[in-house]
């Protein structure tokens, strides 16, 4: 029997507006050369947006799926039929 690979979740970034840039690069040295095009992404009412290259999250700070302000996982919680608030 094989185990399943462990799959890690794309990185998750907490911001405060709901317009935000990605170019994949933010983190790394060298900038965006080594990242992906710059895209603006928009954050609508689920409270995050993923970025179509990299898989980063965006979430909004106090918004529905922010863990932080929350204390819980809303978006897996909701996958269970759990409501988050």
């Amino acid at each position: 029997m094989r185990s399943a690979a462990m799959i890690n979740r794309p990185e998750t970034v907490r911001v405060s507006e709901s317009r935000v840039c990605c170019d994949g690069a933010d983190d790394i040295p060298g900038g965006a050369a080594l990242g992906h095009p710059r895209v603006w992404l928009e954050i609508d009412e689920a409270g995050f947006v993923d970025c179509g290259y990299c898989d980063r999250r965006f979430v909004l700070i106090g918004g529905p799926v922010d863990v932080a302000a929350t204390g819980t996982d809303a978006e897996h919680d909701s996958d269970k039929g759990v409501s988050a608030g």
